[in-house]
C-alpha cells in the first residue's frame, strides 16, 4: 500500500470506501494530509498531531466516518466525519494526494461523506479550514458550502463552513 505515485490515477478505478482511521492506509493519507498543513500554513508542524490520530474514535460509526480513496494499492485521498451533535457532523481532514488532484476526487468524497452524514440522521455539517488551502476552499464554495462564524479553536483555521443538507 502506498501513497500515490506521480502518474494520475484512471478515475473509474477509484473506490471510495470506510476504512478503520488507524488502519495503515489511513494513517499514511493522514501523515501526508499534515505534511500538507505544515508546508502551506506558517506555524504548522507534524507535531500539532500526533500519530496515531487523537481524533480516532470520534471518525468510528456508529456516530462517525473515515473514508479512504483508492485506485487498487495507491491511496489516493481521504476525508473524515465526526458528530458534534445529534443532527449536525464535522468533515474533517480532506486530503487528496497531488497525482489526484483536477480530476474530481476531492469532490466524490465530499458527496461521499455528505451522503453518509445524511445516512447517519444528521441534517447539517461544518467545516473549518485555512486560507492557504485555496483549492479546498474553492471545492466548498463551488459545492454549497458557506462562510460561518468561527465554532471552534482558531489556530490553524482561519475559515468556518457550513452546510445544509
Amino acid at each position: 500500500m502506498s501513497v500515490a505515485a506521480h502518474q494520475p490515477p484512471d478515475r473509474n478505478r477509484i473506490v471510495i470506501a470506510p476504512a478503520d482511521p488507524e488502519e495503515v492506509g489511513a494513517r499514511l493519507c493522514l501523515a501526508a494530509y499534515f505534511d500538507l498543513l505544515a508546508e502551506r500554513i506558517s506555524g504548522v508542524s507534524r507535531a500539532h498531531v500526533p500519530d496515531p490520530d487523537p481524533e480516532a474514535d470520534a471518525y468510528r460509526p456508529p456516530a462517525g466516518l473515515f473514508l479512504l480513496a483508492r485506485s487498487g494499492n495507491r491511496l489516493l485521498g481521504c476525508v473524515c466525519l465526526k458528530a458534534v451533535g445529534t443532527r449536525t457532523g464535522e468533515v474533517k481532514r480532506l486530503w487528496v494526494d497531488p497525482a489526484a488532484r483536477g480530476i474530481g476526487l476531492g469532490r466524490r468524497l465530499m458527496e461521499a461523506i455528505e451522503d453518509a452524514a445524511r445516512a447517519l440522521g444528521q441534517t447539517s455539517l461544518r467545516l473549518d479550514t485555512n486560507s492557504a488551502l485555496i483549492e479546498a476552499i474553492a471545492l466548498y464554495r463551488a459545492t454549497g458550502w458557506t462562510e460561518t462564524a468561527p465554532f471552534g479553536p482558531s489556530f490553524p483555521a482561519d475559515l468556518w463552513f457550513a452546510k445544509a443538507l
